[in-house]
Parts: structure tokens; sequence; C-alpha cells
């Protein structure tokens, strides 16, 4: 096979289809399918689930496992980054992170809460999460070394909305397959117990579709992009520990430069609140939202995904062009206001009206904030050619930033409400804003 030049057009949509093959997961199963199946496993909002020897709310088991597996994440992609770099071939761990999590949702079919299946449950969730967000770090690592400076702005949105249009295409269908299971060869009796019955085995059909989809379109990407360079080593005890070396590397050379660990530093705080309300939002509408039946909370939290995913696309688009005219910085300063007052108007919203507005708000930032801090960082990078250590080290902060926000997410739903939790990422949208403030407009030592 024939090695694609970088800035290549071809080159740079192999990348972004990626995005295509993967953000499937993030919409049916993290944001809109899943948590519906979830709460309706469950005879009352009030049910405890009982795992590892202790009772948990039903959102907070899930919040618990979550901020487990970033934590996992965080730790284990420097480690593995490092190997990659040593060996040269990246391309083969962002693929075992990819099939680790496609198998992950198939497993999610015989996901169930009895005491007997709980914690292999869990792993099937542990799986589809750690494959997704594990498979990010080696793919983002990618970005600089596909698309020049002046291209990462444009290519990253493009990616990200590749990845709105595929899963909203995929989640059609699956929408389809739960409001309408006769369609597709269900048997819905003549109650409508039988026919919630049959809604329900589509949504575990849902997640075996999440699966091939994500494994499948991946390969156009993996065909396309470059292995790496290599060099021939092989894996020693030793190289085992050359990504914390290489972390530790990254966190003397970001002490000489000013603008990107403040800017850095800044991505961790309002990165942690925008994670978890991603991670939460339908889990918050399922809970807290005044749905009149079943079947509109069903309808009225897959649309309101949809809402946030296609008006996504636009924000994305949207936010490049803002960041072109006005500078990243700004660009993101304005988005984190927005987001602010997004937290203090979900503490008072009940009304599923309310909630479709407020998802148009979400969609049309989400895109724009992942879009612009992904490019953002990898335009503040220094020149070099260590870029999946760098990214390593945007993926740990990341991911720990998310363990601490769904920490204190759980923490304040455990002892209270999903409402309270939700108003208090308010703060760390405002620290975000001030700490964006500080980042110097060009580059300069500390």
């Amino acid at each position: 096979m024939k090695q694609l030049q970088k800035g290549s057009s071809k080159l740079l949509n192999a990348w972004a289809f990626y995005d295509w093959a993967n953000s499937v997961y993030t919409l049916t199963i993290a944001s809109s399918i899943f948590p519906i199946f979830y709460a309706a496993l469950f005879s009352s909002k009030d049910e405890l689930v009982p795992a590892f020897g202790l009772e948990f709310k039903q959102t907070v088991l899930i919040e618990v496992v979550t901020a487990f597996t970033f934590l996992v994440v965080a730790f284990s992609s420097p480690i593995l980054s490092g190997i990659a770099d040593y060996v040269g071939n990246k391309k083969n761990f962002m693929k075992f992170f990819c099939y680790v999590g496609g198998l992950g949702c198939i497993g999610l079919y015989f996901f169930d809460v009895s005491p007997e299946m709980i914690h292999w449950s869990i792993l099937f969730y542990f799986m589809g999460l750690i494959g997704y967000w594990g498979s990010l770090v080696f793919y983002n690592s990618y970005l600089p070394d596909i698309a020049y400076p002046e291209q990462q702005d444009s290519i990253s949105a493009k990616g990200f909305s590749m990845g709105y249009v595929g899963s909203v295409l995929l989640l059609v269908l699956n929408l389809a397959m739960v409001m309408y299971p006769e369609w597709f060869g269900f048997d819905i009796g003549t109650t409508q117990e039988s026919k919630d019955a049959a809604s329900f085995e589509a949504m575990k059909i849902s997640f075996i579709t999440v699966g091939l989809w994500w494994i499948l379109f991946s390969q156009y990407s993996f065909y396309w992009l470059p292995k790496g360079v290599s060099s021939g080593h092989k894996i020693t005890k030793a190289v085992v520990f050359n990504g914390l070396k290489e972390l530790k590397q990254v966190w003397n050379e970001l002490k000489l430069d000013l603008r990107l660990k403040r800017y850095l530093v800044a991505f961790f705080v309002f990165s942690m609140a925008v994670q978890t309300i991603m991670l939460m939002a339908v889990y918050f509408g399922e809970r807290e939202i005044a749905w009149e039946t079943d079947s509109q909370k069903t309808f009225g939290l897959i649309v309101s995904i949809l809402i946030i995913q296609l008006l996504a696309i636009i924000g994305a688009v949207l936010t490049s062009r803002a960041s072109s005219k006005y500078g990243n910085i700004k660009t993101l300063i304005v988005i984190n206001f927005i987001w602010m007052s997004l937290c203090v108007v979900a503490f008072f919203m009940t009304e599923p009206f309310e909630f479709y507005v407020t998802a148009a708000f979400v969609g049309l930032v989400m895109g724009g904030i992942q879009a612009l801090a992904r490019s953002t960082y990898s335009k503040f990078l220094p020149e070099t050619e260590d870029t999946t250590s760098y990214f390593s080290f945007f993926d740990v902060a990341e991911k720990i930033g998310i363990v601490i926000g769904m920490g204190i997410f759980a923490i304040v739903d455990q002892v209270s409400s999903m409402r309270y939790a939700i108003l208090f990422l308010f703060v760390f949208f405002l620290i975000g804003i001030i700490l964006l403030y500080r980042v110097p407009k060009e580059n300069s030592e500390n």
C-alpha cells in the first residue's frame, strides 16, 4: 500500500472517518439508548443497586464505574503510548482499543442488574468505555502527523461533524427499532406489556449494531493511516515505563512553555465539566424531567439527543469560522460562558420543552468546544516528532479531570440530587474562563 503524503485530502478524510466509526458509541451507548435501557431495568427510581458489596443509587453506580474507567485510561495511556512510540506502531494500539470497545458494546446485549450478572454487565460497560477513550489518545495524536497547522482546525471540525452525521444515521435506525419494533420483525403481541418487551429487546439489539458499525467502518481509517516510524525495537520491561518517563519529560518542557502550560490547565478545568455533563445529560433528563408517560420519555430523550447531534454539526463549523476570525482562546471563552449559563438553566428546568431548548444550546457548544479544544492544543505544540507523548499528556489531563468531575458529581448526587450536581459544575466553567484569560497570545518562556 502506498503511504499518503501529509496534508493530502485522502489521508485527512481517512483520519476524520474514524470519528464516523466511533462516534456511534458516544451517541447510542453513552448518551441515549443505554441510559433509557438502564432505567428500564428497575421497578422504581428509588431502587438501589447492589454491587461490589455496597448499595448505590442507580445513576451513582454508572458515575462510579465511569470515573474508575477514566482513571484506568489515565494511568494506562501514557504507558501504552510510550510503547507505541518505542515500537513505532501506534495504529495497532488504536486497533486494539477499537476492538475491545466494539466487543464491549456487543456484550451489552447481556447487560442485567441481577446479582449474578451485575459484575459481568459492568465489565461490558467498562470495555466499551475504555475502548472508546483508549483509542482516542492514539487517534488524536495523528492530527499533527497528517495535517499541517493551517489544516488542523478545519479537519478537526470535519472529524467531529462526520461523527455526528454517522452517529445520527445509526441512531435514527435504532430509534425506529425501539419505537416501531414490528417494522423489524419483533413480535409486539396484543398488549402494551408485550410491545414494551419488544422495544426493550430492540434496545439490546441496538448495542450490537453499535459494536459492528464501530469495528467495520474503522477499517477504512486503519487502511490509510500510517503505521508510524518503525524502530525495529522489541518490547522489554524497561520500555513499559518509557511512557511515564516521556510524560515527565513533557511536563518539564511545559514548564518552559507558558502559553501551552496555561492553556492545558484551563482545558483541564473546563473539560472536567463539559465531559461530565455530556456523560450524564440523558440520565439527568430521565430522572429530573416531568415526562407524562414512559413512551414520551423514551421518544423525548432520543429526540433531544438528535437535536444535540444535528446542531453540533453546525456548532463545530461555526466555531471553526469564529476561531479563524477572533482567535481560538477568545472563542473558547465565549463558549465557556454559554456552558456556565446552561448549568444554571438546567438546575431550574422541569418540563420537556425546556429540556429540548437546553439540548439545542448544548448541541451548538458541544461540537465547538470539543473540536476547538483539540485543535488549539495541537497548534500550541512545539516543533516535535513525538506528538504521541504530548497528546498522551493531553489525554491524561482530560481523563483525570473527568475522574474528578464524575467523582464530585457522584458524591453530590448520592447525598442530594443530580440538579445540585449539575449546578456545582458552574464553578469549573467560571474558573476555566478565568484561566483562559491568562493564556498569552504569543508563546514565551516562564
